[in-house]
């Protein structure tokens, strides 16, 4: 059964520094997702630089086949002396999950992962082992849908100590709050925001340590394939609307002219809404058989900007809360924002009105808005396929 990740992480700055000394370095394909999460020594640049190699060394040997070995030999030999501790020192998490469902977790001094199962916190039983000098645990286990492994720095668990809380959050109290939040947040990005934001509550906003909070959750593929812009050889008009409805999942049109194009080939009638739920962009239509019908360079260019503003590290609520209107851009971004494979099958027969030079900006070549909304939804994770007609 293939598999998919959604993923979300956040961190807090040690109090009075620029950089943060954790990292995280995600890599995903179709065939799995490496979650890298470290710590490197002490805080600011040098942490950060440490925290740093090991996860972009970790991410990318990985994902070319290097073993579990090789990768933590090479971290050693790579990283930097300190001139003051004459140590070279990172701690981190490795998270390897593929479409099969089968997860290697490795920690080296980093808090034990959570697993998240049916609303209560599992506990991972793993191997201890030593590799060039470093005593690591290696866990390798079966996962299943809707499992989340949360993994965390030691800012999180020591979160408090010396101030509200003497001894710090402490795993095990970390452990109660997830399983009794996530009987609401069941996603890694409102689960993530608030562990992070009791955690830097602990500090009272003057956090001690660099503090990070990493969430992996593991769900069903979620397909979604859009049609957008007439092709340049009206020849091609009934394979392209033969691909769109041959794919599984959520199908989506945007433009008039395309709308007209599959409403042609399937013989099934357009009906376009009078009604504006948002003055600004217009209504939705109806095709039988397709999930959602828009306009196109006003509605992607509206879809485009709530997708930037959620990607936002820590996006206002109000940004989040715009996913649930039911204006045709918000219904779009929604889409795409659940989404774990696109496909976007792209036109490119030029519409003159969207190169009017009286035209604001932001009604530019419609291509070059879902290039952009491209780019943010591969930056977000996603498995996107591009085919041009």
């Amino acid at each position: 059964m293939n598999m998919r990740t959604d993923i979300y992480w956040e961190s807090i700055n040690k109090f009075g520094e620029e950089l943060c000394g954790d990292s995280v370095e995600i890599v995903r394909s179709p065939e799995k997702t490496i979650l890298v999460l470290a710590d490197g020594l002490g805080s600011g640049v040098k942490a950060n630089i440490l925290s740093t190699l090991t996860t972009k060394i970790a991410a990318t040997m990985l994902k070319d086949g290097a073993t579990i070995e090789e990768t933590v030999k090479t971290i050693v030999s790579t990283l930097p002396v300190c001139r003051i501790r004459k140590i070279a020192y990172s701690t981190f998490t490795i998270i390897t999950v593929d479409d099969k469902c089968n997860c290697h977790i490795v920690e080296y001094d980093n808090p034990p992962v959570f697993l998240l199962r049916n609303g209560q916190i599992e506990k991972i039983n793993g191997v201890k082992r030593e590799i060039a000098g470093k005593k690591l645990t290696e866990t390798r286990i079966k996962v299943e849908e809707n499992d989340m492994l949360i993994a965390v720095s030691d800012g999180v668990v020591h979160a408090g100590v010396g101030g509200l809380l003497n001894l710090g959050w402490q795993w095990e109290n970390i452990a109660g709050y997830i399983e009794k939040v996530s009987k609401t947040e069941t996603t890694p990005k409102s689960l993530v925001r608030l562990i992070t934001t009791v955690t830097s509550n602990f500090y009272l906003d003057r956090a001690g340590d660099d503090a990070t909070v990493a969430a992996l959750k593991v769900i069903r593929p979620r397909r979604v394939t859009v049609f957008t812009g007439p092709p340049q050889n009206p020849a091609d008009d009934g394979r392209v609307v033969e691909l769109l409805m041959g794919e599984p999942g959520v199908k989506v049109v945007c433009g008039g002219t395309a709308a007209r194009i599959v409403s042609k080939i399937l013989r099934k009638e357009l009906v376009t809404s009078a009604e504006f739920i948002d003055p600004d962009i217009p209504p939705v239509g109806s095709i039988k058989g397709i999930d959602l019908v828009t306009e196109g360079v006003l509605t992607l260019a509206r879809t485009r900007q709530i997708l930037q503003e959620y990607a936002l590290p820590r996006a206002r609520f109000s940004d989040l809360r715009q996913l649930n209107k039911k204006d045709g851009a918000s219904r779009l971004a929604k889409i795409f924002v659940d989404a774990t494979d696109l496909t976007f099958l792209l036109g490119k027969a030029v519409n003159p009105a969207h190169q009017n030079p009286d035209f604001p900006k932001e009604l530019s070549i419609k291509l070059n808005i879902v290039r952009d909304i491209i780019t943010i939804l591969e930056k977000m994770g996603k498995n996107v396929t591009v085919k041009y007609f």
